[in-house]
């Protein structure tokens, strides 16, 4: 794997070496546009609105709409001259508890690798960030745009995740979220046993693109019959939970976590059986 990007991590007089690598990847499928009638794929042309001409790239330029229908042209010299890209730094500013950040401020994940100059300082501050169950918050340019992000320890890593500015963030306000209704005792009794009967360990790998998955199979039975839909139902839509039936519906739904938690128990008996045999 290459890395996207070659620069080092600062903090005070201290400087590391790092080379960044991605630590997740995107898999949508790709798909085209086509006519319908005969199956020819569709392109986009680059229209101008005034005459509806199409607009060679060399006749394109990049501007700004500062009002309605108003705009400022700005060049490459003009991006040249704010692209603080140069720096190549990651500059930590502070140090923070983890458990203080809103996970609504992360955004993605990179792993961070020190360069053959910088792996004592890394395991350092690997291990500084541990033992003060800190993270540092730092500013980074990518891709010529600067990224607000935290650097955490992760096993014997640190990983940069790329985080929002409190401005990029929208706000619930507008939204129309229940504050203080009135939930019956029994009700939230109910929903707290059943939140605890369904808690398990965190395990990444139990949780996988049902729906990507889905899409696939289906692309491929289409294909095996000549481009048809194969015959079957869609999912059904399940029906928002009524007020009046709540503490039914909650019973019910208790009644199956301790089915569904016996029937674990019994494949876990099974499997330990086994492999004891």
């Amino acid at each position: 794997m290459r890395p996207i990007w070659k620069g080092s991590i600062t903090f005070s007089l201290i400087n590391i070496p790092i080379a960044l690598y991605p630590a997740s990847r995107h898999e949508d499928l790709s798909f085209r546009m086509l006519r319908a009638s005969d199956l020819s794929p569709v392109n986009f042309k680059r229209v101008a609105e005034t005459d509806g001409r199409e607009v060679p790239w060399e006749e394109i330029v990049k501007g700004y709409e500062y009002d309605e229908g108003k705009y400022v042209v700005l060049k490459e010299e003009d991006f040249r001259r704010v692209d603080v890209e140069a720096t190549q730094t990651i500059d930590i500013i502070d140090f923070v508890r983890l458990e203080e950040i809103n996970p609504v401020y992360f955004d993605k994940p990179y792993y961070l690798e020190p360069q053959k100059s910088g792996a004592k300082a890394y395991a350092l501050l690997r291990e500084a960030l541990r033992r003060t169950e800190r993270v540092g918050i730092a500013k980074v340019v990518i891709k010529s745009r600067q990224h607000l992000a935290a650097i955490k320890p992760q096993g014997n890593a640190l990983v940069l995740e790329l985080m929002h500015f409190a401005d990029e963030l929208i706000k619930p306000t507008s939204l129309k979220i229940p504050a203080n209704l009135d939930v019956g005792t029994r009700e939230v009794e109910m929903a707290t046993d059943l939140v605890r009967r369904m808690t398990d360990e965190w395990n990444p790998e139990k949780y996988t693109d049902d729906y990507r998955s889905a899409l696939l199979n289906l692309i491929h039975e289409k294909i095996e019959h000549g481009g048809r839909t194969p015959p079957g139902k869609g999912p059904k839509k399940r029906k928002a939970t009524n007020v009046i039936d709540l503490a039914a519906v909650l019973q019910e739904s208790l009644d199956q976590a301790e089915a569904e938690a016996g029937s674990g128990n019994k494949s876990r008996r099974r499997r330990q059986k086994n492999h004891a045999a």
